[in-house]
């Protein structure tokens, strides 16, 4: 075994390519003997594995990227690459690679191959395995996501930048760079959120969903307040002394961190502020009911304004003998 195969094997995660091998001066026998012998295992066609057990994630991700060499990891598993696991509802089954324009990359088993336009312009080709911009990454996911569901796609932006793996401003210039993005206008109001301050999927749909569109006075968003605990952020804070709080079960559902929220409520009512606690159904599955019973709190609360209604059947209307 030539000296440096060790040292390859260990930056790559325990794989290497055919090609690879030849480099180091291994002849088509030696690489049959490794083999026999179970030092490597094949994983595609020309690309091998230093053991004979299944291949982890990152293993799978390098042998897709040296499969289609050169090549880089590029949408959600460039993702999973800079933020690591995904959801368990997740499939990281296919691993995907991009290749330049016009290349021909047949896919194998588990592997996607896409070709990109300004591939070079993309890519980090110095981490291991070489992966695609998070900004462009994130792009890209969350436009093949939005076919399905707006809330998944929102999502992948989201948790980018509340991973500080990018900013609205990066993912800004981005999506600036393509000339063709379907209902740009639309992604733009998005980042237009994000940078205002509205980190999550939830918030955002408090913002779009819920407020805007039934004429809800316009909340100030992660406001800094002093508490018992510390400094805390009330995620939007209303005219009047309500406070509304954002309460996504799906990512913050530890004992601790739901005993971290009833301390914050407490500390807001010291302050004379009411607090109300809203999630997924009520902003995703019930605006109009929200808007309509956050209206009559409002002006409970002061707000002198009447609500709007969004289109027929909207109930917010009623909230205005509140």
């Amino acid at each position: 075994m030539p000296d440096d195969l060790p040292t390859l094997l260990r930056e790559q995660s325990g794989v290497v390519s055919r090609r690879q091998l030849t480099d180091l001066g291994l002849a088509p026998h030696d690489v049959r003997g490794l083999l026999r012998r179970g030092a490597l295992a094949l994983v595609h066609p020309g690309v091998y594995v230093d053991h004979t057990g299944p291949p982890t994630w990152q293993q799978r991700a390098w042998a897709g990227a040296l499969h289609a060499w050169s090549s880089a990891l590029c949408g959600p598993s460039a993702l999973r690459a800079e933020h690591g696991p995904g959801r368990r509802d997740q499939d990281e089954e296919q691993i995907h690679v991009a290749v330049a324009h016009g290349r021909r990359v047949a896919d194998v088993r588990g592997v996607r191959v896409h070709r990109l336009l300004h591939l070079d312009e993309q890519v980090r080709w110095n981490l291991g395995p070489p992966r695609q911009r998070v900004e462009d990454a994130a792009l890209d996911t969350a436009l093949a996501v939005a076919s399905r569901s707006a809330l998944d796609a929102i999502g992948v932006l989201t948790t980018s930048v509340a991973a500080r793996s990018t900013t609205p401003a990066r993912l800004r210039e981005a999506l600036d760079r393509r000339s063709r993005v379907p209902q740009r206008r639309w992604w733009s109001g998005v980042l237009d959120d994000l940078a205002a301050g509205t980190c999550s999927v939830l918030e955002h749909g408090h913002l779009a969903l819920v407020e805007r569109p039934h004429g809800l006075p316009r909340g100030r968003r992660q406001r800094q307040a002093r508490a018992s605990t510390g400094v805390v952020y009330r995620d939007v804070d209303y005219p009047g002394g309500l406070v509304v709080e954002l309460d996504g079960r799906l990512f913050h559902d530890s004992a601790r961190a739901r005993d971290a929220d009833m301390e914050r409520d407490l500390d807001a009512g010291l302050d004379g502020v009411r607090t109300v606690r809203l999630s997924y159904g009520q902003v995703f599955d019930r605006p109009c009911l929200t808007a309509a019973k956050l209206a009559v709190l409002l002006r409970r609360a002061g707000w002198r304004d009447r609500p709007s209604t969004c289109g027929t059947g909207c109930p917010v209307a009623e909230a205005s003998v509140g």
